[in-house]
């Protein structure tokens, strides 16, 4: 599958404004990878906060953008779309490790590898990286949920 640009991921996810954090994917094979980006900026509502004087994006919402591109992958796999009827929800985080530090300027690579998805219930390998350098890497657990 070829890349989506900001409209269509909005399709696949239900987040908006602060709170979407994939402003592009560049490949997505249903059943198997998701490669995304987060262009991380000055601007970032996080910044204000996290911390004065030295910005630095929280290593949860690094994890939170590997969440939301595997959402879009099992959204893709199982040929839906975030239409109200049904949310997948962060359910679990395994061996989650923080290796860099994402600065203002930075582009985030975000991974996403399904290892499995089976009766709603899907297993992620992911990893966020920066320039080749890895920032956080994790296994994640997600459930879709009819809402």
């Amino acid at each position: 599958m070829g890349e989506m640009d900001i409209g269509e991921i909005m399709r696949y996810l239900p987040h908006r404004y602060p709170f979407l954090l994939v402003d592009r994917v560049l490949e997505c094979v249903p059943g198997a990878h998701i490669k995304a980006i987060k262009n991380v900026t000055a601007n970032e509502p996080f910044f204000q906060g996290h911390f004065p004087g030295y910005p630095v994006m929280p290593g949860v919402l690094v994890i939170e953008a590997l969440a939301q591109v595997s959402v879009i992958l099992v959204y893709k796999t199982l040929n839906r779309i975030a239409d109200g009827t049904s949310l997948i929800f962060f359910a679990g985080i395994d061996d989650a490790r923080f290796k860099r530090q994402v600065l203002p300027g930075d582009q985030l690579l975000l991974e996403s590898v399904e290892s499995r998805l089976a009766r709603g219930v899907g297993k992620f390998n992911v990893r966020a990286t920066v320039a080749g350098q890895l920032v956080a890497e994790a296994r994640l657990l997600a459930v879709l949920r009819d809402v």
